[in-house]
């Protein structure tokens, strides 16, 4: 859960950085730099990458939702002790939402492509993220 919820967070960092060094975000090209990135690292076909990104699209996009919501539940102040019980609780269900939803995708990515070819992309987005990463914090020490 909290690889997910850090490979989620680098994402949203990452798409800030590319921001701030083309002036503006392109999330379309964001998107296109790492579905090339993956079919590369992967060596996932043209079918392959037909199959596997628009699954891989979809979970993002209820990913970013879930984040959104884990992000509103962090920055809640409860007023007790009671209502900071709660907001963990509503936290913790978010993160156990989103894991879920992770392996609910894993899955019917299963049912269509080879277990290697999956494990390979999983693999490679996330290596992406960190080689977006690595490029912000260096940018960052220039400044």
């Amino acid at each position: 859960m909290k690889r997910t919820t850090i490979l989620l967070w680098l994402m949203m960092l990452a798409m800030t950085v590319s921001a701030q060094d083309k002036g503006k975000f392109s999330p379309e090209q964001f998107e296109a730099d790492m579905e090339a990135f993956i079919v590369r690292e992967a060596a996932l076909s043209q079918q392959e990458a037909a199959t596997l990104f628009p699954m891989l699209r979809e979970m993002h996009e209820k990913q970013r939702k879930l984040m959104g919501k884990m992000h509103r539940c962090r920055k809640e102040k409860p007023a007790d002790d009671k209502a900071a019980a709660e907001a963990i609780k509503r936290c913790d269900e978010l993160g156990i939402k989103m894991k879920q939803l992770e392996m609910k995708y894993h899955e019917m990515m299963l049912k269509e492509l080879p277990a290697s070819k999956v494990f390979a992309a999983i693999g490679a987005e996330s290596r992406f993220h960190r080689k977006m990463m690595k490029g912000w914090q260096k940018k960052d020490r220039h400044n």
